[in-house]
């Protein structure tokens, strides 16, 4: 801003006029001629005119805006006045009376009245010569004065309109505080540095010092922080390695953040809780359908056996007394399934099941289960095959010896009193079928799944000595018996009957390895089982349903052979049917079924097979063809067995799970 001079003319006749000039420079108030003044008040007023323009001067490197320099301005004028006006009332009093000197309108910008206080003082004080100086006098000051007042009130809207801009900067000071609230020290206010002795230090509690600051302050008494009043010493003061700070307000964020975390975690806990609480359902759903299936089994086992029951009473009645089969225990064989083939060892006295591996983790595969024929209880489980164990046979001669076969290549031979492995063939083939020669006990046969019949010695454990290829297709051998040579008219001879899903044939065995087939007259793809009487030299041929016979049928036929008339002739081995039992009409397992002399020892024969439409044991009398009885069974009948033990008879049926046994009384 422009420096301002301030002039008082001295006192004369008329009123004082008082003219504030604005020049361009501070030099210019010297050019003001002092020789008006007095010889005594010229180094006084030169002293108070230096003054002044020091605090002009002063003035600009503080007042940072227009309306701050306005108000200082009045401030300044009217000190002036006020010392023009004492110093000419001295001079008027000193020195003769003259006229004020003219004003140069060029170094003046405003022109303004004498402040009411000093004016009566002043005009008190002046002595004048006549009225019409006095009068004129008067009139000049006032008119300047009201030229003065003019311009002020002109330059007053300026300084009012700087306000709101002021106002308006005002934020952003504020700010700039806020800012410097980071950068200098809370004790002397002063900013701290990145080295001396007024770098950046911190308390434990956060706040920020200088370090001369905080060290003077707690070497002084105060054992506590400045700002939060927690304890504080010397040796808590740590260094700072920051040129500036600025912390950022995430207060917000850190409480979301908090309450997110919370949200998930109980979040997470609800799903635990649902996924347990599935759990439990499911582990109740499926202890729900267990009981449910046990339910219905004992109903259906309580409805069979009164069937059975009112059956065989009514059937007893019309077989003149005849005896019957009577339940006499159960014994669980596999809790999971699994079993398939059953076998009686008379030597040892006990049966054998076969059955997948009870700990399957720690011994994998199949063996078979013995079950004591005196308590009726399970005793032990011999692993024997690493798959399914389709066939089981004893042989009559060599006691403990039991043969298996399975659908893993193998033919083994297994001693039941070390119960061990003795003997394992390698087939090459999945078998289906085994059986032991009762004409040669070195001889044992295995029926594979292509339709071919190996023939091994148990003499030569390296491979089999014969093998037996099919005649027709080539169909899995379901099953092998021995019918050994005996003195009959009809059916002398001795060999192997094969049976296959498309008929049978007989392999007459003539010497040493020789063998003669002969195709049995059997219908063709339906045949599911044959099984031999050797004492009666009869078969039995299980069909399953079909198109034409829409129920099972088990057919005994019975063997013969055309008697040799010329020698060039060749003997002919056939069967033709004697008796045709029906069961149901559903028949999806390839079950096995049996044929044996009646426990009466009235020399009849019964024939016994399992009915997979209603779960139960059938029994016929194969002279007559009527059924004797029904026994339920709580699954379809695989496998049948009749064995004596304790002087009694009995009759064994095997299911996946179970064996149930039956007395002859």
């Amino acid at each position: 801003m422009e420096n301002m001079e301030v002039e008082v003319a001295p006192a004369s006749s008329e009123a004082g006029v008082i003219v504030v000039s604005e020049s361009d420079s501070n030099t210019e108030e010297e050019d003001v001629p002092l020789q008006d003044q007095g010889p005594s008040e010229r180094p006084r007023l030169s002293a108070r005119r230096a003054i002044r323009r020091r605090n002009i001067t002063g003035s600009h490197s503080q007042v940072s805006s227009r309306g701050e320099r306005m108000r200082r301005l009045r401030e300044i004028i009217a000190q002036n006045l006020v010392e023009r006006l004492s110093s000419s009332q001295d001079t008027r009093r000193s020195a003769p009376h003259t006229d004020p000197p003219a004003l140069d309108p060029e170094h003046s910008s405003i022109r303004t009245a004498p402040a009411p206080a000093p004016a009566p003082a002043a005009a008190a004080n002046v002595t004048t010569s006549d009225e019409s100086s006095a009068t004129g006098s008067s009139v000049s000051t006032a008119a300047e004065g009201t030229r003065a007042s003019a311009q002020l009130q002109e330059t007053e809207p300026v300084s009012e309109s700087q306000g709101p801009v002021t106002a308006a900067a005002s934020p952003a000071g504020k700010t700039e505080a806020d800012d410097a609230d980071g950068e200098t020290c809370s004790i002397c206010f002063e900013p701290w540095t990145t080295a001396g002795d007024h770098r950046l230090a911190a308390l434990r509690c956060g706040h920020l010092f200088g370090f001369i600051c905080i060290s003077r302050w707690l070497m002084s008494g105060g054992n506590k922080c400045p700002q939060c009043n927690k304890p504080a010493k010397r040796g808590h003061i740590i260094f700072l390695y920051a040129r500036k700070l600025k912390a950022l307000d995430n207060a917000e964020e850190v409480r979301l953040k908090s309450r997110l975390e919370l949200e998930q975690g109980s979040r997470r806990m609800e799903q635990l809780e649902v996924a347990q609480c599935r759990q439990q359902m499911q582990l109740l759903a499926d202890e729900n359908v267990r009981l449910r299936k046990e339910l219905e089994e004992l109903r259906r086992w309580r409805a069979q056996a009164a069937f059975g029951s009112s059956q065989g009473a009514s059937q007893r009645q019309d077989s003149s007394g005849a005896g019957h089969y009577v339940f006499s225990k159960a014994v669980l064989v596999s809790q999971t399934g699994g079993s398939r083939v059953l076998s009686y060892c008379e030597p040892l006295g006990c049966l054998l099941a076969s059955q997948p591996s009870p700990q399957a983790t720690l011994v994998p595969g199949f063996g078979v289960k013995k079950i004591s024929t005196a308590t009726l209880k399970p005793s032990q489980y011999v692993p024997i095959h690493s798959k399914q164990i389709r066939g089981l046979c004893f042989s009559r001669h060599q006691d403990s010896l039991l043969l298996s076969a399975a659908l893993d290549n193998t033919l083994k031979l297994t001693s039941l009193m070390t119960n061990t492995v003795v003997q394992a063939y390698n087939t090459g083939r999945p078998v289906w079928s085994c059986c032991w020669c009762h004409d040669n006990n070195n001889y044992i046969y295995a029926g594979l799944s292509s339709g071919s019949v190996l023939v091994y010695d148990t003499r030569d454990t390296s491979t089999h000595v014969q093998e037996l290829a099919p005649l027709r297709s080539s169909c899995p051998v379901v099953s092998l018996s021995y019918i050994p040579r005996a003195a009959s008219s009809m059916f002398p001879c001795g060999g192997l009957i094969a049976g296959t899903l498309e008929g049978g044939c007989f392999w007459e065995h003539v010497e040493g390895t020789t063998y003669t087939p002969h195709i049995l007259p059997l219908e063709s793809g339906s045949c599911t089982d044959i099984q031999v009487e050797p004492d009666s030299r009869h078969c039995l041929v299980t069909y399953r349903p079909g198109r034409s016979n829409p129920s099972l049928r088990c057919v005994l036929m019975e063997l013969s052979r055309t008697p040799q008339t010329d020698i060039s002739q060749t003997p002919v081995c056939s069967c033709s049917p004697v008796q045709t039992f029906t069961a149901g009409s559903s028949c999806k397992l390839l079950t096995k079924n049996a044929v044996f002399k009646s426990p009466a020892g009235d020399g009849a024969t019964l024939v016994c097979a399992g009915d997979e439409a209603t779960n139960s044991t059938m029994v016929w009398d194969a002279g007559t063809g009527a059924l004797l009885q029904k026994m339920p069974a709580d699954l379809p009948v695989l496998d049948i067995c009749p064995f004596g033990a304790n002087q009694s008879s009995f009759l064994a049926s095997l299911t996946e799970k179970m064996l149930k046994v039956y007395k002859w009384e």
